[in-house]
C-alpha cells in the first residue's frame, strides 16, 4: 500500500500506526461482508453456523448466562459460544465481543442496543452470621456490622457503588473488584454483602436481610456492533433473540421474586 502500517513496540510485538488504524476500519468492514456472504450463500443449507463472542458483567455472565447459553447449544449445535464474563467493560468497537451485556447504555461507537432487563440486589448474610451477631430489625441496626463490597476507586461503573447509598455510613473492611469474590466472602459468615438476587437467592446458605427495606434496582443493556445487526447474520440474531427471551421469562428471578431459574424451549 506504499505506507507504514506497523511500528515495533518497545514491549515486544507491533502496534498499528495512524495509517494502520485507518485501514483497520476498512478491513473490519471487509471481514464482516465476507462473513455475511458466506452465511447467506455458501451456507444457505445450514441456517446457523460459526462463532459468537458474548461479553458480560462477571456475575451475570457466570450465574445466569453460562447455564442459559449451555442449554442454547442443545438446539443450535452449529453455533460455538465464547462467553467472556469479566469485571470490566467489554469493547465491541475493538472487536472483543460480538454481543455484550452491560450495566450502562452504550454512548460511543457504532452500536445498536436495547434494554435487556431490570434486576434487583438485596443485602445477604449466612444464617450463622445472623445467629452470632446482634439482631437486625431496622437499617439503623446495621451500624455495628461489617460489609463486603467493591473497591470504590477500581469499580468499573458508578452503578456498582450502591453500598453507601443503600446503607449510609456502612463500614466495609473487605473489598474486591469482583462480585463473585464478595459472594464467597459473605458465605464465610463474617460479613454481609449486597448481592444480585439472581446469584444469592439461588443459594440456600444465604438469607436476605431487611428484604423489603434494602432493595437496589439496576438494569442490563444488550448491545451489538451496528454492522453485524445490519447484515442480519443468523447466528447473531439467534443469540440476541435467545438472550432477550430468557431474560423475559426469568424476570421473577432477576427481580428477586423467586429463587428458581427457568429455561427457554428454543
Amino acid at each position: 500500500m506504499g505506507t507504514l502500517l506497523f511500528d515495533k513496540s518497545r514491549s515486544g510485538g507491533f502496534v498499528l500506526t495512524t495509517e494502520g488504524q485507518r485501514l483497520l476500519a476498512y478491513v473490519d468492514a471487509m471481514e464482516t461482508t465476507v462473513q455475511s456472504a458466506t452465511e447467506h450463500i455458501t451456507n444457505s443449507g445450514h441456517a446457523l453456523s460459526r462463532h459468537v463472542w458474548v461479553g458480560s458483567t462477571e456475575g451475570f455472565g457466570c450465574f445466569f448466562l453460562a447455564p442459559q447459553l449451555a442449554r442454547f447449544q442443545d438446539a443450535h449445535r452449529q453455533i460455538s459460544i465464547d462467553l467472556l464474563p469479566v469485571p470490566h467493560f467489554v469493547s465491541l468497537s475493538k472487536r472483543k465481543a460480538d454481543i455484550a451485556v452491560t450495566l450502562e447504555r452504550p454512548e460511543h461507537g457504532q452500536t445498536v442496543y436495547t434494554k435487556l432487563c431490570d434486576y434487583r440486589l438485596r443485602l445477604y448474610a449466612t444464617r450463622d452470621y445472623l445467629d452470632q451477631h446482634e439482631p437486625v430489625r431496622k437499617v439503623e441496626d446495621l451500624a455495628t456490622h461489617r460489609f463486603a463490597s467493591y473497591i470504590d476507586d477500581l469499580a468499573f461503573s458508578y452503578e456498582l457503588l450502591y453500598l453507601e447509598r443503600a446503607i449510609p455510613d456502612a463500614v466495609s473492611d473487605w473489598r474486591s473488584t469482583s462480585v463473585i469474590a464478595q459472594y464467597h466472602a459473605a458465605l464465610q459468615g463474617r460479613s454481609l454483602a449486597i448481592l444480585p438476587c439472581f446469584m444469592a437467592a439461588q443459594d440456600p446458605r444465604l438469607v436476605a436481610v431487611l428484604a423489603d427495606e434494602i432493595v437496589v434496582t439496576r438494569a442490563f443493556y444488550l448491545s451489538c456492533r451496528e454492522d453485524l445487526r445490519k447484515l442480519k447474520l443468523k447466528r447473531i440474531t439467534a443469540v440476541w433473540d435467545f438472550l432477550r427471551s430468557v431474560a423475559e421469562i426469568n424476570r421473577p428471578l432477576l427481580m428477586g421474586e423467586t429463587c428458581e431459574m427457568l429455561w427457554s424451549e428454543t
